[in-house]
């Protein structure tokens, strides 16, 4: 763990800790904030005795653990497991519903299922209609989780905004019901604008439902600090709470995925047999479920009260830090805003009582979250590069699989690959490949987990372009392989497999680690928001796939495929020379102190803030240092 990375290349750079980096108070504890969770109180870290906290000799040699993962947080991941079951399973038919044309059925089914061919459809809009309608369904669904965010950090606090985001999701998801139904598709246009209606529904509830469900989950694992454990074996471990939230989010995760997995299987044939209004009415009873699951689990979830709106104390400190640092020379202007000095002379013990502002209500430890949050912020700033990769398999890959050999398989069903590969792989890397690497002292931390994230999805694309190459030379239209009138080609279309893995690796390395990434590293008062920043990445890059659909069909397709290869690929490399600093301060950026901000926060004491618990000889070897990310 290097002591200072002063001259190493990020962006931005942001200096956190001014020698009291991982220092206790003076006092003990300082009082809990206003609205202060009792629950929380009861399971604090300060429980722990300093005699088992790490030594710095420890946090170099000792094995990290994760924690007991409580009952409760089981529930809320089931939680999620049908929500997403309802919305996977409603998207993965849009293509068919929004592409095909009705083959000739009042409810949209296959004309004949169990054909090889089969194919079902509704609207018949073409291949660019439903790329461009699902690219934003993909946009709209993480632009809203920066409102229900905000609402739930400012406002009704995370339960409450779940509750009210899952009934409004249920309404979306009943209208797209309705636009399904054999009386509306007899008029397409009606059908069209009921579908629409019904994805900005629905797109409004999984907003609000998505922010929070994510840091709600982490918020359950009882213990923040680090603390050094025997084992039975005898052997000290570091019960890490960066490991513990990697193995919650890698089982979240893998509930995402076995929901998804069986609501697109599921729903895939519900369409082929009987039809569009079978495969959106299963979700939406589905995800009723969830109801009673959240009313009777209420009592065992530890709850985090809104605080208020810290958003905007947040923008002003970044916007006062930048005052008197702004030169009409570019260069002169980065210098000055990375000279080491910029967070830290914004803390309240660095401004004078009379000169500071109203919204001065908190303290110093509160800045350094802000400052780390700021900096996780940056790193989402690459995901869009990442994500659009991902959307392939959203609507280009799954009209590519239409093309080909299917053997009875619906064209829309081999996207399960890449769930079905989810499920294989997470349990594979927690807990095997991940603990392999610690124990032979691999820190694989965040920021290579990312930066291996963008390079595998590169070589996803790199197989597609290929395939499509080869799809080109068997079809009997040549560059028009989807053209109307033209044969399947020869190739199976189990083909694709290996793009559909290689990109379920590649969201292990990446999608996760930026769930792990914004819990771990927002200020507590604003995870939903970090989070939600965190998945608007997500839309970013659905709105950057919108410049790409002119690519979306023949004779292009291949142009396409190779773009997204070399911008992934290329992403990864630069991300990964701009923020490898960060893979070194990550042990202390995850022990920084909890700030504290309102009426509490208004503290005169230099060192009057909370602290998350280190043994002495590493808060004093801390004191010298000065941490940059």
């Amino acid at each position: 763990m290097a002591d200072t990375f002063a001259g190493e290349k990020h962006d931005p750079s942001l200096i956190i800790g001014n020698g009291d980096l991982m220092r206790r108070p003076s006092s003990d504890v300082i009082e809990p904030p206003p609205q202060y969770d009792e629950k929380v109180a009861e399971e604090s870290e300060y429980d722990v005795q300093d005699k088992d906290l790490p030594t710095e000799e420890d946090l170099r040699t000792l094995r990290r653990v994760s924690e007991r993962i409580p009952f409760k947080v089981y529930t809320v991941a089931f939680v999620e497991l049908v929500e997403r079951l309802s919305y996977y399973g409603t998207v993965q038919v849009f293509v068919n519903f929004i592409q095909q044309p009705n083959p000739g059925t009042d409810t949209g089914r296959a004309l004949n299922p169990s054909d090889e061919q089969a194919q079902p459809g509704a609207l018949g809009l073409g291949q660019r209609a439903s790329t461009g309608l699902t690219t934003f369904n993909s946009f709209w669904v993480y632009v809203v989780p920066l409102f229900g965010a905000w609402v739930a950090d400012t406002y009704l606090g995370r339960f409450r905004t779940i509750w009210i985001s899952a009934l409004v999701a249920i309404v979306g998801h009943i209208i797209l019901t309705a636009s399904a139904a054999p009386s509306v598709m007899a008029t397409p246009n009606s059908a069209l604008g009921c579908f629409i209606v019904g994805v900005i529904i629905m797109g409004i509830g999984t907003g609000g439902f998505k922010p929070n469900i994510s840091p709600l989950i982490a918020e359950q694992i009882p213990l923040e600090g680090l603390r050094v454990k025997t084992l039975k074996s005898g052997e000290r471990v570091i019960v890490d709470p960066a490991v513990t939230t990697s193995s919650v989010y890698h089982w979240f995760y893998f509930a995402i995925n076995i929901g998804a997995i069986v609501g697109q299987i599921s729903m895939v044939y519900a369409e082929r047999y009987v039809g569009f209004w079978l495969s959106f009415f299963i979700p939406t009873a589905m995800f009723i479920t969830t109801l009673p699951v959240l009313f009777f689990c209420k009592k065992m979830y530890k709850l985090t009260p809104p605080e208020g709106s810290v958003l905007g104390p947040a923008t002003k400190l970044l916007i006062r830090g930048t005052k008197g640092r702004w030169h009409l020379n570019p260069w002169a202007t980065y210098k000055h805003m990375h000279d080491g000095t910029f967070w830290n002379s914004l803390k309240p013990s660095s401004v004078p009582m009379e000169g500071r502002p109203s919204w001065y209500t908190f303290d110093d430890a509160w800045v350094d979250e802000v400052a780390r949050g700021f900096a996780a912020c940056s790193v989402f700033l690459w995901m869009p590069l990442y994500w659009i990769t991902y959307n392939q398999i959203n609507n280009n890959l799954t009209s590519q699989a239409a093309v080909m050999a299917l053997h009875g398989v619906p064209n829309d069903i081999i996207a399960n690959l890449n769930p079905f590969a989810l499920i294989i792989f997470i349990p594979i890397c927690n807990a095997f490949l991940y603990p392999g690497l610690r124990k032979v002292g691999i820190n694989f931390t965040p920021i290579k987990k990312i930066t291996a994230g963008f390079w595998v999805g590169s070589m996803a694309m790199i197989w597609a372009c290929v395939l499509q190459v080869y799809i080109y030379r068997d079809s009997e239209c040549g560059t028009d392989a989807t053209g109307e009138g033209c044969a399947p080609t020869n190739i199976n279309v189990w083909a694709q497999t290996g793009i559909y893995v290689l990109i379920a690796i590649s969201e292990i390395f990446a999608s996760i680690t930026s769930y792990e990434y914004a819990f771990s590293k927002a200020p507590k008062n604003m995870r939903s928001l970090v989070m939600a920043f965190s998945l608007f990445m997500s839309a970013i890059g659905s709105a950057i796939g919108e410049a790409f659909i002119p690519l979306s069909e023949d004779p292009l397709l291949v142009w396409n495929y190779g773009a997204m290869a070399v911008i992934s690929a290329i992403a990864g490399v630069i991300f990964f020379f701009f923020y490898r600093d960060l893979d070194h301060a990550e042990d202390r950026l995850n022990m920084l102190p909890t700030g504290t901000v309102g009426p509490k926060g208004k503290v005169e004491d230099l060192e009057g803030q909370a602290a998350v618990p280190v043994s002495k000889e590493v808060r004093s070897d801390a004191a010298s240092k000065e941490t940059v990310v």
